[in-house]
């Protein structure tokens, strides 16, 4: 990419100021400072953050709630049925217990998991921000420069154009006074 932008300037060279030249050249290889977000956030992460996104991704994935749906549906099935070894009879007051003990820990670590991922969502939402404005510029810079070539072409044709205005109104008061040192001998002008 850089490389074509660079033969550009360098074939508009002869229609650029040394600073324009320089100032392109400038723009061209110029890059906003881009984080990789993903390795500034490893760069930040406490021991806790990496153990709650583990844990998160545990809990919250398929794998975690057909084992968990299992292990429930087995425990209704052995208390409910069998009638040795009930250790926790209807109304289940242990799996309540349980599971309230895995909701109460598991909730906390999620919203962790949770605040440290919206925190990261900023941070990219801050460098789409930053890459965004810095494209930003180049391209009004870009649009400027082009708008400023267009007219100077403009400005080139309208030159031209008054050197041919000028050349064909010579030719035609060359012709005037050629018409009347030579007159034709059909007696009318031609023209």
């Amino acid at each position: 990419m850089h490389r074509s932008l660079s033969d550009l300037v360098e074939r508009l060279r002869p229609h650029l100021t040394e600073r324009e030249a320089g100032l392109l050249h400038a723009l061209i290889h110029q890059h906003p400072t881009v984080r990789n977000p993903n390795k500034v956030e490893q760069e930040i992460l406490t021991s806790g953050e990496r153990w709650a996104d583990r844990i998160t991704n545990v809990v919250g994935s398929w794998r975690f709630i057909i084992i968990q749906a299992f292990i429930l549906i087995m425990w209704l099935i052995i208390n409910a049925i069998g009638w040795a070894l009930r250790w926790d009879p209807y109304p289940f007051i242990l799996l309540n217990l349980v599971l309230s003990f895995q909701a109460a820990f598991t909730a906390p670590i999620i919203m962790m998991s949770q605040n440290r991922q919206a925190s990261r969502d900023r941070l990219e939402a801050e460098l789409d921000f930053e890459v965004n404005r810095h494209a930003e510029r180049e391209v009004a810079l870009i649009r400027e420069r082009l708008d400023d070539l267009s007219g100077r072409q403009w400005d080139e044709l309208l030159r031209i154009q008054r050197e041919q205005l000028d050349i064909l109104t010579r030719i035609e008061d060359l012709s005037s006074q050629l018409k009347r040192r030579f007159p034709t001998d059909d007696g009318g002008d031609e023209g």
